[in-house]
């Protein structure tokens, strides 16, 4: 097990899509009122898109002293059972159809890839962790996953291929 941190950044696409976004619902401002009130809806939207992007940008995640932190929660280690780093195919059916209403997730829409983290005794009725990450390799090393997990197919190497639940 090693150490990790990786904090996932919104996207300057997402702060780019904001602008007009905010342009066009202040403009019907314009059409309601005048005076004051079209600059400070302006204002106001802008102020709320900015601090709902900083806030979903500062997501990290880290793992450290036998503890993966997502976001807010942790997880020990120690009450982790199989580790598979995901491609975005495979992510994308965790994160929808074949999804477990009781896993916990620590998704961003911007980042396709993520870490399934099954739990070792799933007691308190949560089967698995799914994590967002840039680098799903990275965190399954740091959380203790063989290197091994990842099997190489001739010249491409494929993830192995994450437990799903039955349909």
């Amino acid at each position: 097990m090693g150490s990790y941190r990786e904090r996932l950044l919104v996207p300057v696409s997402y702060w780019l899509l904001a602008v007009p976004s905010i342009a066009f619902l202040g403009a019907e401002a314009w059409f309601i009122a005048g005076g004051i009130v079209p600059p400070l809806t302006l204002a106001i939207l802008s102020v709320i898109a900015a601090i709902f992007l900083i806030n979903w940008g500062s997501a990290t995640i880290e793992v450290t002293g036998g503890v993966l932190r997502a976001g807010r929660e942790t997880l020990p280690l120690s009450e982790a059972g199989e580790i598979v780093p995901l491609d975005e195919k495979q992510a994308a059916l965790l994160r929808g159809p074949r999804a477990d209403p009781a896993a916990h997730l620590f998704l961003r829409p911007y980042v396709k890839r993520a870490v399934y983290i099954a739990v070792a005794d799933p007691s308190d009725g949560v089967p698995y962790w799914l994590i967002s990450t840039r680098h799903p390799d990275r965190l399954a090393t740091a959380l203790g996953a063989p290197i091994s997990g990842l099997r190489t197919d001739g010249a491409s190497r494929e993830p192995k291929r994450a437990p799903l639940p039955a349909d």
